[in-house]
């Protein structure tokens, strides 16, 4: 070292050499072809989990998470990779299709572009549902890579072209202009988008939801019907890859402008609806509303900001499909029909609450790209702004959904969430609204234009 350079320059060189120190944990063997029913810390050596320090800044620091099962006695995460997916991973193993010693080659699959770090990376109180070092695994765990580890991303940047027919119905009605940048004349919009799966800090988890770590470990234990047997018997490993979809954030114009506060950003977050996001179902106001969020983003980005969407892996308001199609049933089965006054009620009565997204954990991924500023947010939903301005981001200007974009069956949807709080910007009559009511199935209706000999037979 140069004892005649400035302290800073020193402090830079100590830093290098601290890291050139970081030595990477041999791997012990562990009887990998045993069935372990459950392993618990310090058991006779064999578990020598890769230590975590959640909130470091610097991921060698922070170490790896390491949740694949090549190696068990390093595992410092419980559960597996790719949330629900990991299931078919073991289908793919069980039917001899997949080898299950096979490890990933990483050869090309670096982000398409440059994300981070940010701030509220080494911020524990921010970031904890998200490996913020997921998407760069390959690059800054090499050396356990090289070592034999078995460590996987849980995060992926690519850049794509989306085409989504709405905005191309826009453009013809001169409500969007092509630039060919990144809206092009083909209806095509180019963006950088990044799929996320969930990682969870389970102290950090177990605080937004006001809740201790042991009540939080031992109802995911007992609501899984004893699944994951490390959340009791592992107290040492707080990090849990949970078996549920993540979600996929799409960014449109400079990503560097998203978590620049000096440029506009809009944003939408919104979680899925498969029956109108993909099917166009007009129950719901789902897929107008993202299309609507989308075209937000795509204009704010033309003028020089930044757009993104989250689309979050909530289906039925993180009740399931199953169960929004028994709500559906219930709704417009009842006496009087489909009614906003009773719309939420119907939920709670199936399924025990009128809604399980709860979104104290959502507002991670804002953190993740960096935000501090949303001059737009395309919502109505109050759960979504507390959530967060709560977490720290300020919010310019709520965008509702336009009227004339409500599908009709979707309007008992639309009034019973004004009425119940949903933002809007004009004064509502609460009384006239809880009187809207939804198409029956009885309301069948038929295409006068197609000839009757046309019509299917009865």
């Amino acid at each position: 070292m140069d004892t005649h350079a400035s302290p800073a320059k020193r402090k830079a060189e100590d830093e290098v050499a601290e890291k050139k120190e970081h030595k990477v944990p041999k791997i012990k063997p562990y009887p990998n072809d045993k069935i372990v029913l459950a392993t618990h810390p310090n058991r006779g050596g064999v578990t020598n989990p890769v230590p975590i320090e959640w909130g470091a800044a610097d991921p060698l620091e922070r170490g790896p998470v390491v949740a694949t099962i090549k190696h068990m006695g390093v595992r410092n995460a419980i559960g597996t990779h790719s949330g629900s997916y990991g299931i078919y991973r073991a289908l793919a193993v069980a039917c001899g299709a997949l080898d299950p010693t096979k490890t990933p080659d990483f050869t090309n699959t670096a982000p398409a572009i440059k994300m981070g770090p940010f701030p509220a990376w080494s911020d524990p109180e921010k970031l904890v549902s998200i490996d913020p070092f997921g998407h760069v695994v390959a690059d800054v765990y090499k050396e356990y890579l090289d070592e034999g580890y078995d460590i996987r991303p849980t995060i992926a940047v690519t850049k794509a072209h989306i085409h989504i027919p709405e905005l191309k119905e826009r453009m013809e009605k001169g409500l969007l202009v092509p630039d060919g940048k990144i809206l092009l004349a083909s209806g095509d919009v180019v963006v950088t988008k990044a799929a996320i799966d969930m990682v969870w800090y389970l102290p950090g988890v177990a605080k937004r939801f006001g809740c201790d770590e042991n009540t939080l470990r031992q109802t995911l234990f007992q609501q899984t019907a004893g699944m994951y047997t490390e959340l009791i018997t592992r107290p040492d490993l707080k990090v849990f890859l949970p078996p549920v979809g993540g979600m996929t954030a799409y960014m449109f114009g400079d990503v560097s402008h998203i978590s620049d506060p000096n440029y506009e950003l809009a944003v939408r977050v919104h979680d899925e609806c498969n029956g109108s996001d993909v099917f166009g179902s007009d129950i719901c106001t789902c897929r107008p509303y993202l299309a609507h969020g989308i075209e937000v983003a795509i204009q704010t980005a033309q003028r020089g900001g930044a757009g993104l969407i989250v689309y979050m892996r909530k289906e039925g308001r993180a009740l399931g499909e199953v169960t929004k199609y028994l709500v559906y049933n219930a709704r417009k089965r009842q006496e009087g029909g489909d009614q906003a006054a009773t719309y939420f009620k119907c939920t709670e009565n199936v399924a025990g609450v009128k809604d399980s997204r709860f979104q104290a954990l959502m507002p991670d991924v804002l953190h993740w790209l960096g935000i501090t500023k949303i001059d737009k947010l395309v919502s109505m939903s109050d759960m979504k702004y507390d959530a967060i301005v709560g977490s720290g981001i300020t919010v310019g200007e709520r965008i509702p959904i336009p009227e004339d974009m409500i599908p009709p069956d979707a309007r008992v949807e639309i009034d019973a969430k004004l009425v119940a709080g949903y933002f809007h910007k004009d004064e509502i009559d609460e009384a006239k609204l809880l009187t809207t009511v939804g198409r029956t199935y009885e309301m069948v209706k038929v295409d006068e234009a197609v000839p009757e000999e046309l019509l299917p037979k009865q």
